[in-house]
């Protein structure tokens, strides 16, 4: 029997054109397995709604667009039988890049003839659901910077960083991590469910998204020279071993900073207050991934 797919596409993510993707999904989807649908969203949390519509009408759901496009649809079907499948049209695409979904849009889609279903976890701060990664400090000032900037891509994300890196203080956080508690003063803290950012970025190497655990990856103060070895650790699977990273794995988060500020989830930014609750909800969403997900 065929399964009932409806491809929600976001026209803006990652600044790249998507006119052709309906065509690219007839031509490369496998239509003896598939009856797909293709939508355009027309605004915010347009996509929401329709991931939201097609809970019990659609077996899959397949999220078009970037980390904040996942985000939004995921949120929507988690903890239902609808399963996530992801085309990764962002800036850096994290949580496809952690699952082994290909970048090129007509093997991402051939990926989903695969129909390789795994059960991952999903994480909430503040009653906010994440998938791949939320963080506050310098990672969070920057996608609230950046979210401004009319140029999207790594490129313009990188000039970011090296733009506001310059000026940016570290904060003191006060941690509560599944009731141990400890006192840090940190450039930024990341809360991994996989463990990079996008862009093949790793914060934390050896993050599960099927362990049930959160890893708070503390990023502490460092010389404005060691920014590009820092850098490079990340994309070498090697921030682990800096001196300048405290990885500590937990269920239950609560941070306490000096002063309300950005925060990002899955890399989208707000603003939020003095006080964050974080905490793991295992085996809750279905997805699709790639062959090299393991």
């Amino acid at each position: 029997m065929k399964r009932k797919a409806l491809f929600i596409i976001n026209p803006v993510s990652g600044g790249k054109k998507k006119d052709k993707v309906p065509e690219l999904i007839q031509n490369n989807l496998d239509i003896n397995l598939f009856e797909p649908t293709v939508v355009f969203t027309t605004g915010v949390l347009h996509a929401s709604e329709l991931a939201k519509d097609a809970i019990g009408k659609y077996d899959y759901v397949i999220a078009v667009g970037g980390d904040g496009t996942v985000n939004e649809i995921a949120s929507s079907i988690v903890g239902t039988n609808t399963v996530l499948g992801v085309l990764p049209f962002g800036s850096g695409n994290g949580l496809a890049r952690f699952l082994g979904i290909p970048m090129a849009v007509e093997k991402a889609i051939k990926t989903l003839n695969g129909q390789r279903i795994e059960l991952i976890d999903s994480a909430k701060l503040n009653g906010q659901w994440f998938f791949n990664m939320a963080g506050m400090g310098f990672d969070a000032h920057i996608s609230e910077v950046f979210s401004h900037d009319k140029t999207r891509g790594f490129g313009a994300y990188i000039r970011s960083a090296f733009r506001e890196i310059v000026n940016y203080k570290p904060e003191t956080y006060h941690l509560e991590i599944d009731g141990a508690v400890y006192e840090r003063e940190a450039f930024m803290l990341s809360f991994a469910n996989s463990s990079q950012y996008g862009n093949n970025a790793h914060v934390s190497p050896k993050a599960s998204v099927q362990d049930g655990l959160i890893d708070v990856c503390i990023i502490k103060p460092f010389p404005l020279y060691r920014f590009p070895e820092m850098g490079l650790r990340m994309f070498t699977k090697t921030a682990n071993r800096s001196k300048y990273v405290e990885i500590i794995r937990g269920k239950k988060i609560i941070v306490r900073r000096g002063k309300g500020g950005p925060v990002h989830l899955d890399g989208e930014p707000q603003i939020l207050g003095v006080d964050s609750e974080i905490g793991i909800m295992p085996a809750s969403l279905k997805i699709i991934t790639g062959a090299s997900f393991k």
